[in-house]
This record gives structure tokens, sequence and C-alpha cells, in this order.
């Protein structure tokens, strides 16, 4: 079936890997068409068991008559592997009796963006972005689900609730509040890429908490836009700033806990002059509070920075980041960001054949970026359209980048030090027919963990 979707996890220790779908025994529901199962994916320890649990995201899933309303599956780990111990898979879906509540609505999208992890306080978290959520007349609105603790209660947020503080910003028709997420063991950040700013439609914003809870609701701290006084760049019609999200602990010189955290926010919309859709990153520091400061604007014309801006290039549509020394002083070495730019070279020889670059987040961002594209540093040939970028994953010691499309013969998981030189080689690929994947996989890397 078309785009039904499938998850391939490779065991670390070459202890081989498992697909996973709703054809696996243990897993609820069928494949059909255009589920995209795995739309999105987060790894966390849901139960304290000391096994990592694999959350799967099924935004585009028919519940009933309800088309593209979405699940989200919890797939527990054990020492067996994944889906070998006693605990069945959890399934977060909407309606009557169902954990997440509500009714079940055509296009509400459940699972579109995924983060989870564990607080400062040790307890696990889950949040699910569900961005085509209609609220009473409000067109997809969006909420996002809190999930909190090993009993997993879950709560309801959107942009009228006010049970732990006012959520920032106004419930409007296609915010999409909840299309993308990020988090750290202090805070969390949402993304509402619709949001309009005033009259300037599609300008975007970004929602801030942190995980203290009232009633089992996090606590709201703030929100970013570009029509704040304290954020460079001005709002423009389709900017879509927070379309994506990356965050990171951060630990300032001097400081002797880690109590803050850097996020990026991708603004695949910016117009940079009269170049169209060229797109940029703005980089803050989040105080323990969760009070914000802009660190860095980030754009392929930041001095030093490799490469050039061109019209559709959308730099910044899908972003990763890493610190790989939370515990020590933050620094460009430690902490590191990915930016997907899948529209670069949309005007030459290979339209669309994408990139990534990789930046510093602690200082200067042309100081040490470097630059990877297919044929330099990925290892499959250049050719249209491939959105190389567009598949990013983040561990402390790799950069993962997924090449779905394209030759056949490049389409793998690329994985690179984050180090790496402009152009270097990767250090690990997962290919489909080598190491157990099956040799007949669709669209492998689309999505990558």
């Amino acid at each position: 079936m078309a785009k039904a979707g499938v998850v391939h996890v490779v065991y670390g220790g070459g202890k081989g890997a498992v697909t996973i779908s709703q054809a696996t025994t243990g897993v609820p529901g069928a494949p059909e068409t255009n589920d995209q199962y795995g739309f999105s994916t987060a790894v966390y320890d849901a139960d304290l068991d000391g096994c990592s649990d694999l959350v799967i995201g099924t935004p585009y899933e028919d519940l009933g008559t309800a088309a593209d309303s979405g699940f989200v599956h919890v797939i527990y780990g054990s020492t067996s592997g994944l889906n070998a111990g006693t605990t069945p898979v959890k399934e977060f879906t909407q309606g009557d009796g169902k954990p997440l509540g509500g009714a079940r609505e055509a296009e509400d999208w459940t699972g579109y963006a995924l983060a989870a992890g564990k607080t400062s306080a040790g307890q696990p978290y889950l949040i699910i972005g569900t961005p085509g959520e209609a609220l009473g007349t409000v067109e997809d609105a969006g909420v996002f689900f809190y999930v909190s603790g090993t009993a997993q209660t879950v709560t309801s947020n959107s942009q009228d609730t006010e049970v732990a503080g006012a959520v920032p910003g106004v419930v409007e028709q296609d915010d999409r509040f909840g299309a993308s997420l990020a988090a750290t063991p202090t805070h969390f950040a949402v993304g509402t890429p619709g949001e309009a700013l005033g009259t300037t439609t599609f300008a975007g914003a970004v929602a801030l908490f942190n995980h203290t809870l009232t009633s089992g609701y996090p606590k709201p701290t703030g929100s970013i836009g570009q029509d704040s006084d304290d954020v460079k760049g001005a709002e423009e019609v389709g900017d879509q700033f927070g379309a994506a999200l990356a965050m990171v602990p951060y630990r300032p010189s001097g400081a002797t806990s880690t109590t803050e955290s850097l996020i990026a926010v991708g603004i695949p919309g910016e117009d940079l002059s009269t170049t169209v859709d060229a797109g940029a990153v703005q980089l803050f520091r989040l105080t323990a509070s969760g009070a914000y400061s802009e660190m860095q604007w980030i754009d392929q014309n930041t001095t030093d920075v490799d490469q050039e801006p061109e019209a559709g290039d959308f730099f910044g549509q899908r972003l990763a980041a890493v610190n790989s020394s939370p515990n020590s002083t933050s620094t460009g070495t430690n902490t590191r960001l990915a930016v997907g730019v899948p529209g670069e070279e949309s005007a030459e020889e290979h339209p669309e054949k994408g990139g990534v670059q990789i930046f510093p987040m602690v200082g200067a961002p042309g100081a040490s970026d470097q630059w990877l594209e297919p044929g330099y540093g990925i290892p499959s040939a250049a050719a249209p359209r491939m959105l190389t970028g567009l598949g990013l994953g983040a561990t402390p010691s790799l950069l993962y980048v997924g090449v779905p499309y394209g030759p056949a013969e490049g389409r793998a998981v690329y994985g690179f030090p984050w180090n790496v030189a402009s152009g270097g080689a990767p250090t690990q690929t997962f290919k489909p027919g080598e190491g157990g994947l099956p040799a007949d996989a669709v669209a492998f890397g689309a999505v990558v963990r």
C-alpha cells in the first residue's frame, strides 16, 4: 500500500535491525494507503524501566469516518528488544474513553510532531502535536497534548488554556499550534507557523513553557515572534517562524548547574532583501525562568558563512541540534546545530538537490560552519529534487542525514561527526539491503531519529 509507512530500527552494538509497522504482531491497526506510519518519531523511557521506548506518530491515519485524524503509538522496549516484552503497545488517540479525549475529527493530524524525554525532576514526558485540531468553529487552530509521568496523565493545551497561566497567542484559523515541538529537561517550545501577527498572515510564532505542572498542565513562560522589539527581523507574510525547532541544554560560563536552554527557530519563508524564501534561523537563550534573549541570526549572508542565499532555498525547513557535554560549560564545540536547506540550488543544474549546514550554537556562526550536499560529503550523485536536509537526526556523537530520494545507489542514512569538515565523509551508513535492513525500503531516511 502506497505511503502506508514503516519504521526501521537499527540496534547498537551490531545487534541487528527490526522493522515496525501496523502489520507487525502486537501493533494496533492495519496498514492503509497514505497512513504515513512513522511521519514523526521520538525516543524516551516512558515507564522508567531502563529500556528506551519508541514513539511513532501517524497523523494521516483514518479513524472510522474521520480521515487523517491520526494517532500515536508507544512501542515499549525491553532487554529483548522493541515490542518483545510483556508491555503492550500504548495507543494515544482522540475519542470517547480514549487517552487523549475529545472528539475524533477529520484532519486533526494527531502525532504530526512529537517530543519526549525526562524532566530535570526525573519524570518522563511526551508531547504530542495536533496542529489540525479545530477549536469550536476555528479550523486548524491546533493543540498539543502533554503526557506526564509513568501514569501518563494527559492534558490538552491550546492558545485558550489558562490553567497554569495564559498560553501565549489567540486562537485563530490556520494557526497550526503544535506543528513543531522541541524540548530539554527544563523547557519546551511549541511552534505556531501559521500564526498571524496583526494582519501579517502565516508570519509564525513560538510559545515557551517549562515542565512545572499545575493540575497536570505545563507552565507557559512567554512567546517569541518577529513583531517583538527585542527580536531581529520583521514579520512578513509567509515567513513561518517556528516551522522547525531544536533545543539543547545550555550552561553559561561560571554556572555550576545546567538550568538554561538554547532554542533554534527555523524561518524557512524568510525573504532576504529581494531573495524570496531564502530562509533563516534565529538562536535564543532561555533562562531557568523561561525569559528569552536573542543570541544569533543565521543565514547564508552571515559573515564567513559558506554558500550564498538563493530564492527558494528554504534554509531552516528542518533543524537538529546537540549538546554533547550538557554538564559542562557550553561552547561552539559541544553545542552544534544542523540546518536543512532542501531547496538549495533551486535554479541551477540540479534544482532542489538540497544540502545541510552545521553551525556552532555559541559564538560566531561563521567561525566553524560546515557544508554537506550530494556529491560533496554525502555519498550520492547529485540529482534534481533530492530535497536533502528534510531528514535530520541527532545523537551526541553523530549527525544523521537521510537521503531518501535521488539515485538509487545513494539512498541511505549517513552519520557524520558533528565536527566533520565541509565535504567530509560519513563514518556510518545505513542502507536498504544491508545490516538486516530490507532491500525494498521505500523513501528510506525520510524521517531520522
